[in-house]
C-alpha cells in the first residue's frame, strides 16, 4: 500500500480551500481601498525565497514551522498572524501548491477564512503585479527565470 502523492495531496486540498487568481486580489483592492492594509498576505516560502522577490507587505512564516507559527507560546509563534483567526488571508507560495497544502492546515487550526494564491508568484508575475525585494521593484523578466521550473532529471521518476 503506498501513500499519496504530492499531486494527490494538492488536488485534496483544492477541493477544501478557495483559490484566488491574482486579478481577483487586484479587483478586491481596486473596489476596497481598505482590504488592501485588511487582507493578510502570507508568504510561507522558505526565506532565501522571500528574500529574493515578494509581494509588498506580506508575512513571511515558513511552511516548515506553520503550525507553531499559527499558536500561541513556541519559539516560532508569531503574534500577528495568530491573532489573525477571522481576519482574510491569501496564503502565497511560488506556484500555488504549498500555499494550498497550508491554507488547509490553518484551516484545520480554525482560521476561518483563509485562501490560497492559485498560480502563486509565478502567476503574479505574469499578470504583471509588482514583486519587491530589499533593492525596491523586481523586473518582470528577472522573476520569470526565478520562476521558471528547474527540475533536474535525476529529480524525475525512472518510471
Amino acid at each position: 500500500m503506498t501513500g499519496l502523492s504530492f499531486k494527490q495531496l494538492v488536488a485534496r486540498a483544492e477541493k477544501e480551500i478557495e483559490e484566488w487568481f491574482p486579478w481577483d486580489v487586484e479587483e478586491l483592492w481596486e473596489n476596497d481601498p481598505d482590504s488592501k492594509a485588511h487582507l493578510l498576505i502570507l508568504d510561507i516560502r522558505e526565506p532565501y525565497e522571500y528574500k529574493k522577490m515578494r509581494i509588498e507587505n506580506s508575512l513571511n512564516v515558513p511552511r516548515g514551522i506553520l503550525e507553531s507559527a499559527c499558536d500561541w507560546a513556541y519559539d516560532e509563534t508569531v503574534p500577528e498572524l495568530v491573532k489573525a483567526r477571522q481576519r482574510p488571508i491569501l496564503v502565497v507560495c511560488r506556484s500555488g501548491n504549498r500555499s494550498l497544502l497550508a491554507a488547509q492546515t490553518m484551516k484545520q487550526m480554525g482560521y476561518e477564512k483563509v485562501y490560497s494564491l492559485k498560480t502563486g508568484l509565478r502567476g503574479w508575475n505574469e499578470y504583471e503585479l509588482p514583486l519587491i525585494n530589499d533593492d525596491g521593484v523586481v523586473d518582470i523578466d528577472e522573476a520569470d527565470e526565478y520562476h521558471a521550473s528547474k527540475v533536474r532529471p535525476e529529480q524525475l521518476s525512472p518510471v
